[in-house]
């Protein structure tokens, strides 16, 4: 697991976060992934969703259920994001549905974030079918993982995210 800087916290939005200093293990990759960024100071806040319905299932409510949370995170990183960039800061969020950044268009390196919160958090996963799941201590595979990265002051990183909610 990586240094935790802020443990697990939940928004008024019911999603799960925590702060992490980007450990050594991921700074190969995040600085593939924002590619010329220093990443020395490098926050990474991974976010978890409680999901209605089990994950690994497939169908309709199912899809449902991943569009409404991708909505739920996309809004709040953005948010988040564009208060840290507007006091000049460098902020971005994946797209759990590409793995790619969503402010730094360059890349083309896709964010794991199964590995990531094996890594950040010390959780298990599971294989299903053709790709590995994130199982989380008290959801099991009913969770929608996503992040969010912050090269700012870990203050400022908190009043935006108390800010948007």
């Amino acid at each position: 697991m990586s240094t935790i800087v802020v443990p697990i916290t939940t928004t008024s939005r019911g999603m799960e976060y925590s702060v992490h200093d980007c450990p050594r293990k991921h700074k190969e990759e995040v600085a593939a992934i924002f590619p010329g960024l220093d990443v020395q100071g490098m926050l990474i806040v991974p976010t978890c969703q409680n999901s209605a319905v089990d994950l690994v299932k497939v169908g309709e409510d199912v899809e449902n259920e991943k569009d409404r949370l991708l909505e739920v995170f996309m809004e709040w990183a953005k948010a988040v994001c564009d208060i840290l960039i507007s006091k000049g800061y460098w902020a971005d969020y994946i797209d759990p549905c590409s793995g790619l950044p969503m402010i730094t268009r360059e890349s083309r390196v896709v964010y794991g974030e199964v590995d990531a919160l094996q890594t950040l958090l010390g959780y298990k996963t599971q294989n299903a079918g053709c790709c590995k799941v994130i199982l989380h201590p008290k959801w099991g595979s009913s969770v929608y993982p996503s992040s969010m990265f912050a090269k700012a002051p870990l203050e400022e990183l908190q009043a935006a995210i108390k800010q948007v909610g």
